[in-house]
């Protein structure tokens, strides 16, 4: 905690950066800073996000590479990068059906609400990963760009912890 209060706003903003694609997010994060806890940090990312507008959260969804894939939209960090992978890495070991329903499914979502299928991958098997797509693409678009978001905010939670135990 100590490390990232006392980074500088630019190396904040690119540790945070790292953590979710938003820029107005990072951006935030870094102004309210100091920290004094994990707790702390958790809730004021949450409470960051939770502040931002649709145009937001597009920007961050664009930082994940859709799920069996590897590359994102939007330029990522080699930690982010990294991170992605460690967080898909159930669907490297995936049955080729499984990975053309995904790809099938993301390409789907995507033209139905006009953003990638974005879920908290970690822990969770392609099976899962694809029940849960096939699920979500029953939702209209604003319930579904609120569950989109609801998993950004875990992912970020999630990456944030691993920015503090790096």
């Amino acid at each position: 905690m100590k490390r990232l209060n006392e980074l500088s706003p630019d190396d904040a903003l690119a540790e945070f950066l790292k953590c979710c694609g938003s820029t107005s997010w990072s951006q935030a994060m870094t102004a309210i800073r100091p920290f004094k806890s994990i707790d702390h940090l958790l809730e004021k990312a949450d409470s960051a996000w939770w502040s931002l507008d649709q145009e937001d959260w597009l920007e961050a969804f664009r930082s994940h590479p859709k799920i069996g894939e590897q590359k994102a939209a939007a330029a990522q960090s080699e930690q982010a990068q990294s991170w992605s992978a460690q967080e898909q890495s159930a669907t490297s070991g995936a049955a080729t059906e499984i990975m053309r329903a995904l790809a099938e499914g993301n390409r789907e979502y995507e033209q139905r609400f006009g953003f990638i299928y974005i879920v908290c991958a970690t822990g969770k098997s392609p099976d899962e990963l694809l029940k849960i797509l096939n699920a979500r693409l029953n939702n209209d678009a604003e319930t579904e760009l609120r569950n989109a978001a609801e998993e950004q905010r875990k992912i970020t939670r999630l990456r944030l912890e691993k920015l503090l135990n790096q």
